[in-house]
């Protein structure tokens, strides 16, 4: 029997069916026939889901930035960069069996940006990223897979017949800054790609 929902100080995991029934302070749930739609307060929370198939029926996350975020000049990034660590931040997550891509089931994963761990190594990871690329465009990937683990060492058994637990997908978002510069070779050849990880438990 998996843990539906945990509380890691600095991180919370919660079955996506639990909260879409339980939605937390700041989010509201409403339904459209067979379509559940999120919404969320802009002003305390940060969504970043894609739409998705739950138990309840399909998902909208309205409000969403998804996983991939398009930044295109310095107020956007500055902007972006000020929400992630001073809001909570709602990633969407799924998991599968080793060697599988079918989804066994969906995570919401919550997270205080302004929480001063948090906070510490987003602002340090994004400094590194844009210190090591400036003035030139860039992607970073800033991944949950560790701190997941973690959590699913604690609360998924292992697979009857692989012995392994299940396996994270979409554990990360993403961050795209595309400059006006005009020979932006880096980027072209791919060597301005950054990625890091946060450790929160």
């Amino acid at each position: 029997m998996y843990a539906k929902k945990i509380s890691l100080c600095r991180m919370t995991v919660t079955e996506l069916d639990d909260f879409l029934r339980k939605p937390p302070s700041g989010v509201s749930v409403s339904t459209q026939k067979s379509t559940k739609r999120v919404h969320i307060d802009p002003a305390t929370s940060l969504l970043l889901a894609d739409p998705c198939d739950a138990l309840a029926g399909s998902v909208v996350f309205q409000g969403s930035l998804g996983r991939s975020i398009r930044l295109t000049n310095l107020w956007e990034y500055s902007s972006f960069r000020k929400s992630l660590v001073s809001k909570t931040i709602y990633l969407l997550v799924s998991t599968h069996l080793p060697n599988s891509t079918d989804v066994m089931k969906r995570y919401v994963v919550s997270m205080d940006g302004a929480n001063p761990l948090v906070r510490w190594q987003l602002e340090r990871g994004l400094d590194w990223t844009i210190s090591s690329v400036a003035g030139e465009s860039y992607q970073v990937e800033i991944d949950l897979s560790d701190a997941l683990d973690k959590w699913a060492s604690r609360n998924f058994p292992k697979d009857n017949k692989t012995g392994m637990r299940p396996q994270w997908a979409d554990a990360s978002f993403m961050l795209k800054y595309h400059s006006d510069a005009l020979f932006d070779f880096p980027y072209w050849f791919g060597l301005s790609k950054r990625k890091f990880k946060l450790r929160l438990t």
